[in-house]
């Protein structure tokens, strides 16, 4: 499968070819050794399909016209079912080797990146330097104490991929970094090329289509994957970026001066709001699962380090502490201690870490005898092997791996990831109600039942993992200060009381513009709760808010959710420095631009003043969390440049741009508001748009698909959109390649202020709008009118169709106006290069996407096992793989 194609107008940047000269390489190889195996499968037919659409659709996207486009569409319509669907899997392996491609591409920038003298500006060692230049070394050193980042692993409603096909892209992957490292002409690069064919076939052969739904504990496996692969070891190397560039040149033979500060927490079968397969049970599941792999992990960790910990007695004595501690062991389990000191006559450090990784196990398996009671009890072990280590001056040993382990350890616990339990504030209402109706001993509803169980299932995990594994709680679409006292109030009804109720941490979760607007009263209520009062008492006044963006920009549009969240962030930091509470705002961010996506560090640093402070905590969602995960040098790179931004967000050069921002351009804001707001409700809130939404994107037909754990919506058809959940409906404006919620009002906002000296102004020196104008921008290279028109097209309602494609071109005109550039991403070259080279593959899955639509809709088919729905998944799987974002 050949993969040359060339940017619209034929031209071509020099300086991109030079810097994508490996990635283009690794592309054509790739695409090649599938051109094979799609020869071997299917013999030269299929092959001479696959470049045959491959061809019009190139030709299609660089004449930019419609006829080119309709002789695409002509031979995909007469393509046998049986080949069509062989099309569509060729095409969408395509787009899962060419992000791997890039993928490696991105680790070999940063490698050579890191064999140069200077780091990158978004660095921690450049993030600090400037804070230092800022505020002082000592200010500094107490903003790195405090510093937090804290993603948290949800589930994604609409996940296309399959964990067999995430799983055969995993060994592909490995297979091409062999490929790299091997010699020409060797006969072990031709065994490396053989292999590499081999798992090529493997993927090709192995189905993309999912025939039940994954289950929540499929989905807490999947994620697994990547603690047991990439972040587990990321962690500790992130932590020692920042204690070389404190510890300068002393850097691993003096005590270490970072401390840990990322944390980690899931929704993973623990976020119920409108998922009925997350039970009580399954959260309980969920921890052990979790639990199983952090153990593991570092139990292995401290037996391999144990291992090489060969440090003689007599050059390396113990103190009298590490002495107690081995005495101790002994008290503990004499026949294990005496086993391994026969490995280890003489070396009794190492002895003494063996019997810690055997105690690790021991915890792991439940054995009461010899298991931590909890990671405190771990972690003094430790220190006191690193303190006796240090005194002997073995300081390279005491603050080498030793050190990545406490790290660890400080970092995951025995609980790996937090678990944060999520449930619609209705829900909470209607079983306080029914508890309160039920008389004594009679049985509640079985909902009311479920949720009792869950409070049930959190005062058990605190038990058996600690405070840490499941204290939060988030209340969905909180409306007032009465829905964080509901839950308060059936934690004590599940348990009997108030004593014996979990420790529980209620956020509030603001969702819609109304729940935003009136979040301080309703968090000014909620502090004067006595529950709420204890828990701040206990933890120094901490409190943690979070904001949706999802179902706000599905409220009132993008650019009016844009400003209203920044406008209550603003509102919540002051509300919060009033009252002395030191404040973390958790982001509900997706990977979509329509749910807050896109460069997450450049979003950082854009926050309104005073709503950082150090710390930040997002949601990783979907594929998200493999992009950014999946690899351990981007996952190494992204929790950098994350911990770059948190630090430097607070600092008083970005405050101070932010705040002057605020200021001087809060009536161009109100304007954006007012002229965006009004012309996405001219579409969204026009008589009979729901159902229309639903004729002309593929919202229904994957409702039907087995795509994640939770139903893509609350209940509801589609003749009302209140409850269609916000996930879905931005996944089905993607797969339409509108991409509708990225951008829908902005032209019509920029268009009524009309000031374009004043919107470059603003472009240059505002840092909000230039993030949200850059986002559109992506967004818009995305999209693509003829094939919006086509899908437009599957509806009956005209008026509505033009309103989305005049809005689409006013948009581009406008957003090229305000950066002042002649194409969108011209400041993003490789991004834009990525995007023009893979529109082509693109468009020829939508073509088929279409096809598989019309028949579904002709045929009035709801089967989804039927060839058209098949048809419809597979093109679903290449869209989502080609644009590299769902929902």
């Amino acid at each position: 499968m050949s993969t040359t194609t060339t940017t619209p107008g034929g031209g071509r940047d020099r300086v991109s070819e030079e810097v994508d000269r490996a990635l283009r390489a690794d592309v054509s190889q790739l695409g090649g050794l599938l051109g094979r195996v799609l020869r071997e499968a299917g013999g030269d037919d299929l092959l001479d399909d696959v470049e045959r659409l491959r061809a019009l659709a190139i030709d299609a996207f660089e004449r930019g016209d419609t006829g080119s486009l309709e002789e695409a569409e002509r031979f995909v319509e007469g393509l046998p079912p049986e080949r069509a669907e062989q099309v569509a899997r060729a095409f969408t392996v395509y787009f899962h080797l060419a992000n791997l491609a890039e993928e490696h591409h991105r680790v070999r920038v940063l490698r050579e990146r890191g064999a140069g003298h200077e780091g990158p500006a978004d660095s921690i060692p450049a993030a600090l330097a400037q804070l230092t230049a800022e505020v002082g070394a000592e200010e500094a050193r107490r903003r790195l104490a405090e510093l937090r980042f804290h993603p948290v692993f949800t589930a994604h409603p609409t996940e296309a991929r399959r964990r067999a096909v995430a799983s055969s892209i995993r060994r592909v992957a490995e297979r091409l970094s062999e490929l790299h490292l091997s010699v020409p002409g060797t006969t072990a690069k031709a065994e490396v090329e053989r292999r590499l064919l081999e798992e090529i076939d493997v993927l090709w052969r192995t189905s993309p289509l999912r025939t039940t739904r994954p289950t929540p504990l499929d989905e807490v496996r999947t994620v697994m994957n990547i603690f047991d692969q990439t972040l587990f070891e990321v962690v500790p190397r992130v932590y020692r970026l920042l204690d070389d560039a404190l510890a300068g040149d002393g850097a691993g033979a003096v005590p270490v001066q970072a401390t840990p500060f990322i944390r980690v927490g899931s929704w993973i079968a623990a976020d119920r709001d409108g998922n009925p397969f997350v039970t009580a049970a399954t959260t309980k599941a969920a921890a052990a699962i979790a639990s199983e792999h952090a153990l593991l992990g570092l139990e292995r960790a401290a037996a391999r380090i144990g291992r090489a910990l060969t440090l003689d007695a007599a050059d390396t004595p113990p103190d009298a502490a590490l002495l107690a501690l081995a005495r101790r062991q002994e008290a503990v389990a004499d026949e294990l201690t005496s086993r391994i000191g026969k490995r280890a006559p003489g070396e009794p450090h190492r002895r003494v870490l063996l019997v810690v990784a055997e105690r690790i196990a021991a915890t792991r398996t439940r054995d009461a005898d010899l298991a931590y009671a909890n990671p405190e009890e771990l972690l003094a072990d430790l220190r006191t092997i690193q303190a006796s280590l240090a005194a002997a001056g073995a300081n390279r040993s005491a603050n080498g791996e030793l050190q990545h382990l406490i790290w660890q350890v400080e970092t995951f616990g025995f609980h790996l990831a937090a678990l944060e339990v999520r449930q619609h504030s209705k829900v909470h209402r209607a079983a306080l109600a029914d508890v309160r109706a039920s008389s004594p001993g009679a049985p509640a509803e079985e909902m009311t039942l479920e949720v009792l169980d869950v409070f049930r299932t959190i005062a058990q995990l605190q038990r058996r993992y600690g405070l840490e594994a499941a204290r939060r709680y988030i209340v969905s679409f909180t409306q007032s200060a009465e829905d964080i006292a509901t839950v308060y109030a059936l934690a004590e009804a599940a348990l009997g009381g108030a004593d014996e109720a979990p420790v529980l941490d209620v956020i509030p979760l603001f969702e819609t513009f109304a729940d935003l607007d009136a979040s301080t009263e309703i968090l000014e209520a909620m502090i004067a709760l006595p529950q709420v009062q204890a828990r701040l008492d206990a933890t120094g006044r901490k409190l943690e808010v979070m904001l949706g963006y999802s179902d706000s920009s599905k409220d009132v549009g993008p650019v009016s959710a844009t400003l209203a969240l920044n406008d209550a962030q603003a509102r919540i930091a002051a509300w919060a420095a009033r009252n002395d509470i030191e404040l973390t705002l958790f982001h509900g961010r997706g990977g979509a631009l329509g749910r807050g996506g896109g460069p997450a560090n450049e979003a950082v640093r854009a926050q309104p003043p005073g709503s950082v402070q150090g710390r930040f905590k997002l949601t990783e969602q979907g594929e998200v969390i493999f992009a950014h995960y999946g690899d351990r040098a981007i996952a190494a790179r992204h929790l950098e440049q994350m911990a770059a931004a948190t630090l430097l967000a607070s600092s008083p050069s970005n405050e101070a741009v932010n705040a002057a921002a605020i200021v001087e351009f809060a009536p161009l804001a109100a304007e954006l508001d007012r002229a965006s707001r009004a012309r996405f409700f001219e579409l969204v809130k026009a008589e009979g748009f729901a159902p229309w939404f639903a004729q002309v994107t593929p919202m229904e037909e994957v409702g039907l698909l087995a795509l994640g754990s939770r139903p893509a919506r609350r209940g509801l058809s589609v003749e009302s959109l209140e409850d269609l959940r916000a996930i879905p409906w931005v996944f089905a404006w993607t797969q339409a390649r509108i991409n509708l919620t990225g951008w829908f009002g902005l032209g019509s906002a920029l268009a009524a202020v009309g000031d374009e000296a004043l919107l470059r102004d603003a472009y240059v020196r505002w840092p909000l709008f230039r993030s949200m104008i850059d986002n559109v921008q992506m967004s818009l290279a995305k999209t693509d009118r003829r094939l919006a028109e086509r899908y437009l097209g599957l509806g009956d309602r005209d008026d509505l169709a033009a309103l989305v494609l005049d809005e689409m071109e006013l948009t581009r005109d406008w957003v090229l106006r305000t950066s002042g550039h002649d194409e969108l991403l011209a400041e993003r070259p490789v991004l834009r290069r990525a995007v023009h080279l893979r529109s082509p593959y693109v468009d020829a899955l939508s073509l088929l996407q279409l096809r598989a639509l019309r028949a579904v809709r002709a045929e009035h088919s709801v089967d989804p096992a039927d060839e058209h729905h098949r048809l419809l998944l597979l093109a679903v799987n290449g869209i989502a793989a080609g644009l590299q974002n769902t929902g």
